[in-house]
């Protein structure tokens, strides 16, 4: 930099000339590199020296100079931080090389190469839809003033150039492949879109006899909102062939609206369709479509498909929404709901929608999930493993979701209401305590504030950097500088108790159904790629069972008068797992002879009789069982158990050199992933892993953690789901008043009867331990009481 080059920062607009620099910084430009290389960065990977910051790397710079002059008089600067100069000064040369920027880069090119040419759409619209770009090419068409996908288009210029963009197109995919990711095979949208509004009984009765002669039809519903308990009908739409649906309007409302079929007699005239469990059905995500059915007291059968689930298993990391899907299977682009009802605050309900829209849209979709079910089903058909997956999984698992959230869990809205006042009080106590410790009043809420305090007037070194360039508060950050400062501890401490208040103790006794007393949650099964469920409005999965105030939560959730809750789950479920995938004799005997699997890992680690092994040494083993499921590496281990590096790595060399077998099996693994681009659960369900070969070096760590983790993770994802399927049957075929309420992670939960107690406790640990035959035994302990936090 000299007086001729101004640094403009383009995101604030700030100028920064020479002068500016040294006021800002604290050195002139040409000591930027060694102000960086003294305090190191930890994005890019750069140590620098321990304990020096921005205040620090000023001070030795000027009264020393340069980088060089702080290395030649390492032994002069007093406490720890000399010290620390003196064990980094070898490596300091090499930190300022890593910090500064590259200006002899050979640069050659046309300027007139670069000069503005109009749109190639055809040539965009084919990258655009390649890559998946897919607001990109709806922006692209608009400008453009097309309607069609430009796609198919011949690409404009010589047959060469024709050539070169197919191979370069050609050579895209082959990348997706090669990264681990699948690539949909498209089927061409039928795009005749021969689509009836049906407004007259003698049309209704046309379609009925169309429904009752179909192998197959696509079915669905459009409704007042998204709440699955309280979404009424406002109408249905049917597709049996490829490019003809209909759409049936029933409750719109707006001034204006044509005539419609009387509600009772339309669905009177369907309900024995509805019902009849011989007529074949699909939906997009057909437990929704049941839920609002069945909010009508409409008991439909005959579902058989769902392409939300087809998709899901075909490709759990990719999105499942009916838009994507059809660009992704078909090439289609489909109407969005916001293209009909608006977005943001001027949306309007679909019964404001005029008949004419909701015809076209609502026919779309049926259309559209048909020809989804066309393209995706025989993929998964024509693979046993995913057709398994498929259907004695995901389809059967779907339709218990349904009984459980219709079944809803009881609260105790006064006992949150309690719980909520006391963690109040407790947030007012912590925020005192942080003041305390930070020396002044400050929001607690405010990560600038925050960042203030701890680095600028308490001095800690920042660890990572937000995109806006901002030393990061965020919790992993907070985390890692809590084992050794107050205040973040006490932030922590602080953000768990307003979680807890906020998320549960305030909000659950809001969310209690009206007509039912309970709260009803909902069970997603495409989100997680594991396979595992996601629980949303509330989330009843990550209510914290390792805090007081959360074991006191669950204390809320509570058996009606004359019943009881009965928890029951699968125990140490993912190290069994990891012992039947390994195939490891140690613990695979540790499992079979009904040992402490702890306790034997402590023996084997730390050189002991397993009648030795103190609680310490147990819980150590604990944390290294878990922990390397996880891909946790010797720094996280080390960081985790509060322990040098060098014992943590020993422990982990001490593990692998008394299982071998789970080596082999990471080894093996990750390997197998590279090779396939996925790694598989015991049943055969498919996870993908697009950063698998990845040239970037910490996504593809990360993938390869993955890929050790996802067979355990979704293996206990599909033994869950296939327990649930079980015990479910079993209540139904005994005819039992016991329901499930809860899944949570690897238990069930159910309410029960006080009459029908034994018999349930006798009969759910076999049904859930029968469910698969792995090399090691499974078990399931179930535990009851008056509440879950008692039973559990």
């Amino acid at each position: 930099m000299n007086e001729q080059v101004t640094l403009v920062n383009t995101m604030s607009n700030e100028k920064l000339d020479i002068a500016g620099v040294t006021a800002k910084y604290g050195v002139p430009p040409n000591r930027i590199v060694d102000y960086l290389a003294l305090m190191g960065d930890t994005v890019d990977n750069v140590p620098g020296v321990e304990k020096v910051g921005p205040k620090t790397a000023v001070k030795l710079i000027t009264e020393f100079g340069s980088l060089e002059g702080v290395i030649e008089n390492a032994e002069k600067v007093r406490g720890v931080v000399g010290q620390n100069i003196v064990k980094a000064r070898d490596w300091l040369p090499t930190g300022r090389v890593l910090v500064t920027v590259k200006c002899d880069v050979p640069l050659s090119f046309d300027f007139d190469a670069i000069n503005h040419k109009d749109v190639d759409v055809a040539r965009l619209d084919a990258l655009y839809e390649t890559f998946g770009f897919r607001t990109l090419r709806t922006q692209l068409h608009k400008r453009a003033g097309t309607t069609e996908p430009a796609a198919e288009a011949p690409v404009p210029g010589s047959s060469e150039e024709a050539s070169v963009f197919k191979q370069a197109s050609k050579d895209a995919t082959a990348s997706r492949w090669s990264s681990g990711e699948p690539v949909a095979a498209q089927t061409p949208f039928v795009d005749t879109r021969n689509y009836e509004c049906i407004s007259t009984e003698a049309q209704l009765d046309a379609w009925i006899t169309k429904l009752n002669a179909a192998d197959l039809v696509a079915l669905d519903t459009e409704t007042t909102s998204l709440d699955q308990m309280q979404a009424q009908i406002v109408g249905l739409s049917f597709a049996c062939v490829a490019g003809e649906a209909a759409y049936l309007p029933l409750r719109h409302q707006y001034a204006g609206a044509p005539d419609q079929l009387d509600f009772d007699v339309a669905i009177n005239k369907l309900k024995p369709w509805l019902a009849d469990a011989t007529k074949h059905k699909l939906g997009q995500n057909i437990k929704y479509d049941l839920h609002v059915f069945a909010n009508h007291g409409i008991n439909v059968q005959g579902y058989v498909h769902d392409t939300l689930l087809q998709s899901y298993v075909l490709e759990s990391h990719q999105r499942h929404d009916m838009d994507s899907l059809a660009s992704r299977h078909l090439g289609a682009t489909t109407i969005k709901f916001e293209d009909v009802a608006g977005k943001g605050a001027s949306q309007i309900g679909f019964d404001q929608v005029s008949v004419e829209k909701a015809t076209e849209y609502s026919a779309e979709d049926s259309d559209v999930t048909l020809q989804l079910h066309g393209a995706m089903y025989g993929q998964v058909a024509n693979d046993a493993k995913l057709k398994y997956v498929y259907e004695a999984i995901e389809m059967p698992v779907s339709h218990v979701l349904l009984r459980m959230e219709r079944n809803g869990v009881l609260i105790d809205a006064s006992l949150l209401q309690t719980q909520s006042t006391e963690l109040g009080q407790k947030m007012l106590e912590l925020e005192a305590r942080a003041h305390e410790i930070a020396g002044q009043p400050f929001n607690l809420g405010s990560p600038k504030q925050l960042g203030e305090i701890l680095f600028d007037k308490q001095g800690i070194k920042p660890l990572k950097k937000t995109p806006g360039g901002a030393p990061s508060t965020d919790e992993e950050t907070l985390e890692k500088l809590a084992l050794d400062y107050p205040l973040p501890k006490a932030i922590l401490e602080y953000r768990s108790v307003a979680k807890l208040k906020s998320t549960y103790t305030d909000k659950l006794p809001r969310m209690v159904n009206a007509k039912t007393g309970r709260v009803h949650t909902n069970y997603a099964q495409a989100v997680a790629v594991t396979g595992r469920l996601s629980s949303t409005d509330p989330n009843l999965q990550n209510i914290p069972v390792r805090t007081a105030e959360g074991r006191r939560i669950r204390e809320a959730f509570i058996a009606p008068q004359g019943s009881v809750i009965v928890s029951a789950d699968y125990s140490q479920i993912e190290l069994r797992i990891m012992a039947h995938l390994s195939g490891d004799k140690g613990l695979l005997d540790a499992f079979a002879n009904g040992e402490d699997v702890h306790r034997a890992t402590a023996g084997e680690v730390f050189g002991v009789s397993r009648d030795e092994v103190s609680s310490e040494q147990r819980r150590y083993a604990k944390v290294i069982n878990f922990g390397l499921i996880y891909g946790m590496s010797a720094f996280g281990l080390a960081a985790n158990l509060g322990i040098e590096r060098a014992a943590a790595a020993s422990y982990i060399e001490r593990y692998f050199a008394r299982y071998p077998g789970v080596a082999a099996y990471m080894e093996r693994t990750r390997n197998t992933a590279r090779e396939a681009g996925y790694v598989e659960t015991v049943f055969g369900r498919r996870l993908w892993l697009p950063d698998i070969r990845s040239g970037n070096q910490g996504r593809r760590q990360g993938a390869e953690r993955a890929a050790i983790n996802a067979p355990m993770q979704g293996t206990a994802a599909d033994l869950i789901k296939l327990a649930m399927i079980a015990v479910q049957g079993w209540l139904e075929q005994s005819k039992l008043q016991a329901k499930l309420v809860m899944q949570v992670h690897d238990e069930l939960v159910l309410e029960v009867p006080e009459s029908e107690l034994e018999r349930v406790k006798a009969n759910v640990p076999g049904l859930m331990t029968n469910v698969a035959k792995l090399d090691v035994p499974l078990v399931a302990e179930p535990g009851v009481g008056a509440n879950w936090e008692e039973a559990h």
